[in-house]
């Protein structure tokens, strides 16, 4: 070290101060400027990156809210559809059983009208056949009986007494 200090020259030192600050100077004009400027836009894109994924998050987590939302409301409304369903199909059934309970009820009717009707049609035929029948015998007897007057009025008297409005 003091063999520095002896050998030491002023105008070396000067010589190389100049050329070291010039060096300086050349290298922050051609080197650490474009190297500042690059790391600079490098930083602002890495920021801007970082604010699109942050974005790009908010925006996934607000479509996944949305997607939920949705969901939600597909569902309740897909519910609500088959509850709507299930309630038609009952009130088509209770309608079909009502239905069909009246036609039931219509063709009781009917059959007991014509039950009647030809119950009715079968006691006036009967009744019919019972008169026809009862004129048939009573002519026979008649004629056998009509040569006798005092047989005549007995037979009559008899068949009065029997005979009843009905």
């Amino acid at each position: 070290m003091e063999k520095l200090i002896e050998q030491f020259s002023l105008g070396l030192f000067v010589w190389q101060l100049i050329l070291f600050v010039g060096l300086v100077l050349l290298l922050k004009k051609f080197a650490w400027g474009p190297i500042l400027n690059a790391v600079n836009e490098r930083e602002e894109g890495i920021k801007d990156a970082l604010e699109e994924a942050e974005n790009a998050r908010k925006e996934i987590q607000n479509l996944t809210a949305d997607n939920e939302r949705i969901l939600k409301e597909a569902r309740s409304e897909r519910d609500a559809m088959l509850k709507e369903a299930r309630e038609m199909k009952e009130s088509i059934i209770t309608d079909a059983k009502e239905e069909a309970k009246a036609q039931a009820s219509k063709v009781v009717e009917q059959a007991q009208a014509t039950i009647q009707a030809e119950k009715h049609a079968a006691i006036a035929d009967l009744k019919n056949q019972v008169a026809e029948l009862s004129v048939g015998i009573a002519e026979k007897v008649i004629r056998a009986e009509l040569t006798n007057k005092d047989k005549q009025i007995k037979l009559v008297e008899e068949m009065l007494k029997e005979v009843t409005i009905s």
